[in-house]
């Protein structure tokens, strides 16, 4: 009898899955698929073709796909290849706490190269992959100005406490901050934009905003000062560098294919106002696939015209991690973070570093996710040329390499989780 195992068939999405087969004929080849239908009902799914050993079993920590949407031993290559039915689609969790997404796995005794297998499969396992912990807090944020949801581990605390910002997607997006909590960190999801209350669209970013937020971060009796970490990405990565250079309460960031200047709107701290390097959108190219790319739009921070909008990185107090998809198709991401690490040297700062991942994309996410290649999206910019003559409302080209990409995700989440538990936790004294 065919048996098809997950192990763990329930655990946290970052985790890694076992998976194995048992009681097929001596070095068949089978078809393995993955499925998730998301919350809005989008179908998401993969394939690879493997051959069972002499004893009819099948191990994908040993065993190389041998087609399908990847090749070679990739032990969880069927979450991380999942790929969207609908063009341009994104897997995004959005309710973390009361939902997993659930991933059903297929054994076909056949190999099927067009489409979804249409006959029953031979063995079934469904999968639960959650965004949090059990005992975890979810506490919605409403105070003054300030527009979140603060994820609070089980446990008395207090817990190192992070800022979770995101980029031009807008709204209030949980799952990276539920899931970063899940590994001891009280993490607070903050909206800025496109969310009840806050502009829409985005006209400027105020500091203030956000130093309003981390003061209620540090206010509360479960988090453990003096200072807080910064996790961001694209515009929120903009903007967590922002922070470092101005915020007094910003202890580490991890500023993920961000910028070293200000672009696209003003940023602005009380009586300081920097203007946004101007983008020239005639610039925007076509992929083979329909979306555009936006990576040569971008006005160049070291043009004498443009330094008052590149940020003082020489005034951080605390750390600073940038994290750079070589294929990102978005930003320049490798040149910002070589000119804000050089800036930093001249002035004898070494409190700044940056991890480089070959082939990886724009939307570096938790481990395991899909590679998101191309979604739709908006450029950011108020200030389109009108000789621009491809639509907004086109998909956005991220870039990256799906295998490339998937490791990158694995290792920069380890690294991201050391970073901060190496600059938050208080060190204590051994007496």
């Amino acid at each position: 009898m065919v048996q098809l195992t997950a192990t763990p068939a329930s655990a946290l999405s970052d985790e890694p899955v076992h998976i194995r087969a048992t009681g097929l004929p001596p070095l068949q080849l089978v078809t393995l698929t993955a499925s998730l239908e998301d919350e809005k009902g989008n179908l998401h799914w993969s394939k690879a073709f493997y051959r069972a050993n002499e004893a009819g079993e099948l191990d994908l920590k040993q065993a190389p796909s041998c087609g399908g949407d990847y090749t070679g031993v990739h032990p969880m290559g069927l979450f991380w290849s999942l790929k969207p039915e609908r063009p341009f689609g994104r897997l995004l969790k959005r309710d973390v706490m009361n939902s997993p997404f659930l991933v059903t796995l297929d054994l076909y005794d056949l190999v099927y190269f067009d489409g979804v297998p249409t006959v029953p499969p031979r063995a079934s396992q469904v999968v639960q992959r959650w965004f949090r912990r059990p005992g975890t807090q979810r506490v919605q944020i409403r105070e003054g100005r300030v527009r979140g949801a603060l994820f609070l581990p089980p446990g008395e605390g207090p817990f190192p406490g992070v800022m979770d910002l995101f980029g031009g997607v807008g709204g209030l997006v949980e799952f990276r901050a539920s899931l970063l909590s899940a590994h001891g960190f009280a993490v607070l999801a903050l909206a800025y934009f496109a969310y009840e209350d806050l502009p829409h669209p985005l006209q400027e970013v105020d500091l203030e905003y956000f130093e309003e937020a981390a003061n209620l971060l540090l206010a509360h009796p479960k988090i453990q000062g003096p200072g807080i970490g910064v996790l961001s990405v694209s515009k929120g990565a903009e903007i967590g560098l922002a922070m470092a250079c101005f915020l007094k309460q910003v202890t580490a960031i991890v500023c993920i294919n961000g910028t070293n200047a200000v672009f696209d709107f003003p940023i602005k701290y009380r009586d300081l106002v920097m203007s946004p390097i101007q983008s020239f959108l005639e610039h925007t190219q076509i992929h083979v696939s329909g979306a555009i790319c936006l990576f040569h739009c971008r006005g160049d921070p070291r043009e004498k015209r443009n330094q008052q909008s590149v940020f003082p990185v020489e005034k951080a107090q605390g750390q600073i991690l940038f994290i750079i998809g070589e294929n990102d198709q978005v930003f320049n991401g490798m040149e910002y973070a070589k000119q804000a690490l050089e800036r930093l040297k001249s002035h004898g700062r070494s409190n700044g570093r940056m991890l480089v991942y070959p082939g990886a994309g724009h939307l570096l996410e938790p481990p395991y996710a899909p590679l998101c290649y191309a979604s739709q999206g908006q450029p950011t910019s108020r200030n389109r040329s009108r000789s621009v003559k491809y639509p907004v409302s086109r998909p956005l080209l991220w870039g990256g390499d799906p295998v490339a990409h998937a490791a990158a995700q694995e290792h920069a989440w380890g690294e991201i989780q050391k970073f901060f538990r190496q600059h938050l936790t208080q060190t204590r004294s051994h007496l």
